[in-house]
């Protein structure tokens, strides 16, 4: 019997659940083979239907591509119903193949990296749990059903970054996430409440109707939908690690670091950004909140580019990358280019993902050394690791034919002659894409390059099983990006393809931007990306010495890039301090100890105390007894008295 995807797609949403739960439950009990090969046949299958489906989709005329399954009624009361449904159309397919596909790859590297660490089943159980969460995410119909899955991969991703809870720092980064992103949580559901007051419904299809029913123009000012589209961002920045709340990411390198490739670089952090494009409708009519948009994706891709230049952490310099590159993604669906802003969503999973599996077969190598000046000369000892990472940096750093290239060109084109771009967006764009492909390169000549001293112990690749996914993402981060030609090279097959997605966005009007014109924006940004790639040749290998001189030369501007511009120290002290002190000295000690505490032992105390002093009525002794007589008789003649007198 043939597959039909309009009735069988929704099912790859359950074999990582299905994962989740065999191994959650029962893997203690089995080997580490069996649970490894549980959690990878699961994703695999996800996978696979992922893939089957869009097949049969990609053939579908474009008008037909948005599928809506509804599978039960979730929540109904009075007027308010949400259900359990599921929305197959070009941007979610674009999302569950990269969940699905992935993630299959790192669950299968997943295998040799975690063989040796204790609660093996715990980690797969927790991995497929996060698929499954991301899926629903992905998939979902409605802003509420979202809004769980949203839920879902925060509580994953605070067990995965927490996997190692005996260490102190891994706890604590744990909590730091899960906190961060509990503030941004706050403004996605204020903001689906606000829907619903607004639209009598939370489904995507009818409130995206309604929106270009009652709003068939921008808003000219400060509205409803600019306060809706307000509050959902402030969700994406907490989720998507954005200026302010991006500080959780770089912490959550202390999880294992097939969790960094998945969960912080492939597919949790792009969730704030798919939320932006999936509500395209009601952004697309807030100019001004696309403004703020793409002004804080550009701050946040400059800023995050200037910190990583001097990190020597193999990880965190990616984790900065990563937040870095989630800017880039902002400022094109800040500019209204939403098509834009997947793409480079799409080739940065690819990217990223093999640039951190190959940090961990580095890492793996050197018996989990991430320090960069500790490392040196690997590219004889781990050529495959050494080829594919070069792949993943020349696509980050937008050399062509690479995948990063051509998102990253078109990104920078639309942030320049959009309507809602501007020359200021393209510069801030520009200068961080010369910072990337600097401190990318850095990265790669202090760990490849130079003699290094591992003769006494000298690294080796590791099992095919992490070889065989680096191959697989250095392939697609090659290719990519191919399917989004820019106009002077062919046809943008990927932005045509999502064009079903965004069919309710609103146009500001489209500039004509001549080829030559095109070119020469595509020249400036190669021509940044070469001008990075030269520094860091020249400090790194020319003249090895002179990055330390500099730092000698300008110790404040090292230091301050160095402390992270001390955004951690600031937020201690104006918020995690004062709070902590309200906690103690108010919460605490006063209300809780001395209000809550005293009211209840204070009461007892009193009772206890009349119970001690009453108890002597009843001793037994009949002189006392003949006492309280006397006492009492002598009261009653003293009342008598005084009241007849």
């Amino acid at each position: 019997m043939p597959y039909n995807f309009e009735n069988g797609f929704w099912v790859l949403i359950l074999f990582p659940l299905l994962g989740a739960a065999v191994n959650g439950l029962m893997g203690k009990r089995f080997p580490a083979g069996m649970v490894a090969l549980i959690a990878c046949f699961m994703s695999g299958l996800s996978f696979l239907v992922a893939f089957g489906t869009f097949l049969q989709f990609s053939n579908l005329p474009g008008e037909s591509r948005v599928l809506s399954k509804h599978l039960f009624t979730w929540i109904e009361s009075g007027n308010f119903v949400a259900s359990f449904g599921l929305l197959l159309d070009p941007l979610s397919m674009v999302m569950i193949l990269i969940i699905t596909g992935v993630g299959f790859l790192i669950h299968v590297y997943s295998t040799r990296y975690m063989r040796e660490h204790p609660g093996f089943y715990r980690y797969f159980a927790y991995l497929n749990l996060f698929i499954f969460m991301m899926s629903v995410l992905a998939l979902a119909d409605n802003y509420l059903m979202m809004f769980i899955g949203w839920e879902g991969v925060g509580l994953c991703s605070y067990l995965l970054i927490g996997y190692y809870f005996d260490r102190k720092s891994a706890g604590d980064a744990a909590k730091k996430a899960f906190i961060v992103n509990r503030v941004g949580d706050a403004g996605f559901i204020l903001g689906v409440l606000l829907i619903f007051r607004t639209f009598q419904s939370v489904e995507f299809i009818p409130v995206f109707e309604q929106v270009v029913r009652r709003f068939p123009e921008a808003e000219a000012s400060f509205g409803i939908l600019s306060a809706i589209a307000l509050l959902l961002f402030v969700g994406a920045i907490g989720k998507s690690a954005q200026i302010p709340l991006y500080v959780w990411l770089p912490d959550a390198m202390e999880g294992p670091t097939p969790v960094s490739a998945l969960i912080h670089a492939a597919t949790m952090v792009t969730a704030g950004v798919y939320l932006t494009a999936r509500s395209a409708a009601l952004y697309s009519r807030t100019p001004e909140v696309l403004a703020l948009v793409a002004s804080i994706g550009a701050i946040t891709a400059l800023f995050a580019a200037l910190i990583a230049t001097v990190q020597t952490d193999i990880k965190r310099v990616l984790a900065y990358s990563t937040v870095s590159q989630l800017g880039y993604m902002f400022i094109a669906v800040g500019v209204g280019a939403f098509g834009a802003g997947i793409f480079h969503l799409f080739t940065h999973a690819f990217f990223k993902a093999l640039l951190f599996l190959g940090a961990g077969s580095v890492i793996l190598a050197l018996h989990h050394e991430q320090n960069l000046f500790k490392m040196g000369g690997l590219r004889r000892y781990l050529p495959i690791t050494s080829l594919t990472m070069w792949i993943g940096t020349l696509a980050i750093s937008g050399i062509p034919p690479f995948a990063g290239f051509f998102s990253k060109d078109e990104i920078l084109a639309k942030a320049y002659e959009s309507p809602l771009g501007s020359p200021l967006l393209w510069a801030l764009g520009l200068v961080a894409a010369g910072l990337t492909a600097f401190y990318m390169f850095r990265l790669m000549f202090l760990t490849f390059h130079g003699r290094g001293h591992h003769e006494k112990h000298p690294p080796r690749e590791d099992s095919n099983s992490v070889s065989i996914p680096l191959l697989f993402l250095a392939l697609f981060s090659l290719i990519a990006g191919w399917i989004g030609l820019p106009p002077y090279l062919g046809i943008n097959r990927f932005e045509h393809f999502l064009e079903p997605s965004f069919r309710y966005q609103y146009q500001h009007g489209a500039s004509e931007t001549a080829h030559t014109s095109e070119l020469l924006l595509a020249s400036v940004t190669i021509l940044a990306a070469v001008l990075g790639i030269a520094v860091s040749y020249l400090l790194y290998v020319r003249k090895p010495g002179t990055s330390g001189k500099l730092a000698s030369r300008f110790p404040s501007v090292y230091r301050i890039l160095e402390r992270k511009f001390y955004v951690d120290e600031i937020y201690d002290f104006l918020v995690v301090h004062p709070l902590y002190r309200l906690a103690v000295r108010t919460l605490w000690r006063t209300i809780d100890v001395r209000l809550i505490d005293g009211t209840v032992n204070g009461t007892g105390s009193f009772f206890q105390a009349w119970g001690h002093l009453l108890k002597r009525i009843q001793a037994g002794y009949a002189r006392i007894y003949a006492s309280w007589v006397l006492w009492g008789a002598l009261l009653v003649i003293l009342y008598c008295y005084f009241s007849l007198a």
